[in-house]
């Protein structure tokens, strides 16, 4: 749902990183990522894979550190390596969405494409530190070719379940399995019937935004949280998020963080970009709403 974005609760999500046990040799397994409520803090923008300087602009802006560094990878393009490892240098960790835009999932899932996944497979065990990826995020929306309408929910899933099979198999076992779902919302489908099972599935990931002064985090992402605990305990982060410029940004922000408090969700990664409409919210071009949402982090 990358279509609005105010990097103003980007800023609020201050947090000090406090260094992952990940081996520096590729030939172990890293320790599981911690999952202790409010651990992540996390920026997607669309320059980062060309250099850190977006990065390190919204941690400067919030006066904290990143420990979450994202991109979106299309389907046939190879494990971003470099970027991984610039983002680890700055004690950060990996985050990616694979995009099966080109890609036949039905193929995925009867092994069509294993040759490629084999590849990527290979490069993310060879990098050797923790990487999160999510495959076909928002699949219970309709906008996407994979998603709600458009593909049987079990061909989704028999392709999620393929994909994690054939990284474990592949001795990948830095691979945190990010679950994304877009908030429940009219339009959506049941979010249970995409579920690939806990065994294929390490964090279930929430994309929500705030686009009006009237929505609250119970109104955004209440409903999918609670649909979500019927059938799994696993840790929840907002894999994207934001406030946007007309949703009372003073007054959302701290809801935002509240919410997530009294959920208990692993916190959030920021869809740090200029809108659609050429509007740019980013953090560093907004600094009352940075200090405000680094206020909220400061009591979190």
């Amino acid at each position: 749902m990358a279509i609005f974005t105010t990097v103003v609760v980007a800023a609020a999500i201050a947090f000090v990183v406090t260094g992952f046990a990940a081996s520096t040799d590729s030939a172990h397994t890293p320790a599981p990522l911690p999952v202790n409520q409010a651990s992540y803090l996390g920026v997607y923008d669309h320059g980062a894979l060309q250099t850190y300087q977006p990065i390190a602009a919204f941690t400067r802006a919030i006066g904290k550190q990143s420990n979450l560094g994202g991109y979106y990878s299309g389907w046939g393009e190879p494990f971003e390596s470099a970027f991984a490892e610039r983002v680890r240098r700055h004690n950060a960790i990996t985050i990616l969405q694979w995009d099966p835009t080109l890609a036949s999932v039905p193929k995925i899932a009867s092994g069509g494409y294993d040759s490629y996944l084999r590849s990527f497979a290979d490069s993310v065990r060879t990098f050797g530190h923790p990487v999160v990826i999510g495959f076909g995020h928002e699949m219970n929306d309709n906008w996407y070719s994979w998603g709600y309408g458009h593909l049987p929910a079990r061909t989704f899933v028999a392709a999620w379940r393929h994909i994690v099979t054939l990284f474990r198999a592949w001795h990948a076992d830095n691979v945190t399995w990010l679950w994304t779902l877009q908030a429940d919302e009219p339009g959506t489908g049941p979010i249970r019937s995409w579920w690939p099972g806990a065994k294929y599935v390490t964090w279930v990931g929430v994309d929500g935004y705030y686009y009006h002064p009237s929505e609250t985090f119970f109104s955004i992402f209440g409903k999918t949280i609670a649909e979500v605990r019927e059938f799994t305990g696993l840790p929840v982060l907002l894999s994207e998020v934001v406030v946007g410029p007309g949703a009372d940004q003073a007054r959302n922000i701290p809801d935002l963080f509240a919410g997530m408090r009294e959920y208990g969700t692993l916190r959030l990664m920021w869809f740090d970009i200029t809108q659609h409409n050429g509007t740019n919210t980013r953090v560093h071009y907004r600094p009352p709403v940075a200090e405000a949402a680094e206020l909220e982090l400061t009591s979190d």
